[in-house]
């Protein structure tokens, strides 16, 4: 039977900063029964930021919370079921929001690692050209990603790794040692844009710890730009 619909919103302008790591980098941080889902042989970490649109928890719109950017850093994992279903997940390390009410029920209720933060974004077109910016304000200093692109959307290939990243479909939250929470996250296959240059700006350390400190100074494996699409969450259970 399908666990309830906890969460109803549009995730728009998804822009996608991957990076390699070791995979002893995310240990620390992997959720009891979930082991890391690599890339090729890869250990990827990603910086996400996007729009949230439209938002109703259980069906309801919480005032000035309707709309808002989120920045996240997750890594990808995977959870072996008894049946040998294999279900592929992402795993938060810290996410911004702007909005204290999304903090407080994520953290209080479900064990996230959310933060508020002062954020802002831009999403401007012109001509062929589109270019996404996600801001935030850390220590007194602003941290940002942005990106230009064609405007044009492309389909994902088969086996790719816009599918990799954009295709994990549940969440997966450390409770203890030996417990986790899971969560289900639906939506159709999203399109992309070519990105055509980038750049971040981000106090890794500060925000995720020293074991992300190197990040500001590598090279990103990829980076990525999806449209979205609505999406739904549903309340999961526990494992363990």
């Amino acid at each position: 039977m399908a666990k309830r619909v906890f969460l109803k919103a549009e995730w728009r302008k998804l822009l996608m900063i991957n990076y390699e790591v070791d995979v002893e980098t995310i240990l620390p941080y992997l959720p009891a029964h979930t082991e890391p889902d690599l890339y090729q042989g890869k250990c990827l970490v990603s910086i996400v930021g996007f729009m949230f649109l439209n938002t109703r928890v259980k069906g309801m719109k919480i005032f000035y919370h309707v709309n808002f950017e989120e920045v996240n850093l997750r890594f990808y994992n995977k959870h072996r079921m008894a049946s040998g279903e294999v279900r592929r997940g992402t795993t938060f390390i810290k996410e911004i929001v702007s909005k204290p009410a999304i903090t407080f029920i994520a953290n209080t209720l479900y064990k996230e690692k959310y933060v508020t933060l002062p954020m802002g974004h831009t999403i401007r077109e012109q001509g062929d050209e589109l270019e996404v910016e996600y801001r935030w304000r850390y220590n007194k200093k602003m941290n940002h990603i942005r990106c230009k692109a064609e405007k044009k959307l492309n389909p994902m290939g088969h086996n790719s790794l816009e599918e990799f990243i954009t295709e994990h479909y549940w969440g997966y939250t450390k409770l203890s040692l030996t417990e986790t929470s899971e969560y289900a996250v639906e939506h159709p296959r999203w399109e992309t844009y070519r990105v055509t240059g980038f750049h971040a700006d981000i106090d890794f350390e500060g925000l995720y710890g020293p074991n992300f400190a190197a990040l500001k100074d590598q090279k990103p494996h990829s980076v990525l730009l999806a449209e979205g699409s609505e999406i739904l969450v549903r309340g999961g259970g526990r494992i363990g």
